[in-house]
């Protein structure tokens, strides 16, 4: 039996705590989680192992998108072997329209087998949107000067000024 602390990436407190079987798919974990947070679980989502500092390391998608068979995925990782110990940490996106963040660590482990995942405890409602899910498009204005910066000097920069920007073709008429 594992106890699994979520907590959600955002200035208000919204923490659960579960209570899941080791022998359980991320997957599994995937749905409780979205159902403790309110959430129907029909979004795309993916875990992210984690370091102790919630470092973000490889992908654990919920679908893979290799050929048959091959590829990883939420269902063909079991918690005892993703999470082994004790303290091990994951990050959990869910929709990536909204980019939820949630910091999973395993905060207990015991022998004890249960049959059902149960909510342990809930602190704090999830906010109406996504506060850290913003895109202001004021940091992207000055895109081109800074990268037109990073290539004066270029070993390439001569060859290529004679290029036309592709915005300012006009594919229709073509």
């Amino acid at each position: 039996m594992y106890k699994v602390r979520a907590i959600l990436d955002t200035q208000e407190d919204v923490i659960r705590t579960l209570m899941v079987d080791e022998r359980k798919s991320l997957e599994e974990l995937h749905f409780l989680i979205a159902k403790s947070f309110g959430f129907d679980g029909q979004e795309m989502a993916s875990f992210y192992y984690a370091d102790e500092e919630w470092g973000q390391g490889e992908e654990i998608p919920l679908f893979s998108m290799a050929e048959a068979g091959e590829g990883v995925s939420m269902a063909t990782c079991v918690l005892s072997e993703t999470l082994p110990n004790k303290h091990d940490k994951l990050i959990y996106v869910y929709d990536f329209l909204n980019m939820w963040t949630f910091y999973i660590e395993v905060i207990d482990q015991s022998d004890e087998t249960i049959e059902d995942s149960k909510l342990l405890l809930a602190v704090g409602d999830m906010p109406e949107e996504n506060m850290n899910n913003t895109f202001d498009i004021d940091d992207f204005d000055n895109f081109d000067d800074e990268f037109k910066e990073e290539l004066e000097g270029d070993e390439f920069d001569d060859e290529f000024n004679d290029f036309e920007r592709y915005d300012d073709f006009d594919f229709d008429n073509y």
